[in-house]
């Protein structure tokens, strides 16, 4: 192997060297039993992003216009507040939120079930803390989502 070879390995990350090397680790979802594509597939990470963006505007909306009054300093905490009300109670009913709906997504259980309450609490608590859903494993799901034994499909 020359250095261009393993300087373009390393640039890749793991799991295209692992690919290069003959490992196959199928699409996401394969392992829960989800399709490859359409209704039921494992949502996108672009899809989840903006769900999660419409919602955090929403939000953000509702606090500094009717909750703060303009007070930029305390928009940030209530905009939160109100994230975290909106996805505990929006998931743990309907099974998404305005944002998600809106890009045509659904939290589901990963028998395909509803979540139940305190996992949708877990979920949310640790959406809520940001690092939990940016460690992703091969399905392309959150930490918080891995926890709380959920994933995301599209509609």
């Amino acid at each position: 192997m020359d250095n261009r070879q393993a300087i373009g390995s390393w640039l890749s990350g793991p799991r295209a060297a692992a690919e290069d090397m003959g490992v196959d680790f199928g699409y996401r979802g394969q392992r829960l039993g989800l399709p490859q594509e359409g209704p039921g597939s494992v949502a996108r990470f672009g899809r989840r992003l903006g769900g999660l963006a419409i919602d955090w505007i929403g939000c953000q909306v509702i606090a500094f216009g009717l909750i703060t009054h303009g007070n930029a300093t305390a928009t940030g905490n209530w905009t939160l507040a109100l994230f975290v009300v909106l996805s505990i109670l929006t998931v743990g009913t309907v099974g998404f939120t305005p944002g998600k709906r809106l890009v045509g997504l659904r939290v589901v259980a990963e028998d395909g079930g509803r979540l139940g309450v305190g996992r949708v609490v877990l979920r949310t608590v640790l959406l809520a803390l940001v690092i939990p859903a940016l460690v992703w494993d091969r399905d392309g799901r959150g930490l918080h989502d891995r926890l709380a034994r959920a994933v995301q499909v599209r509609i």
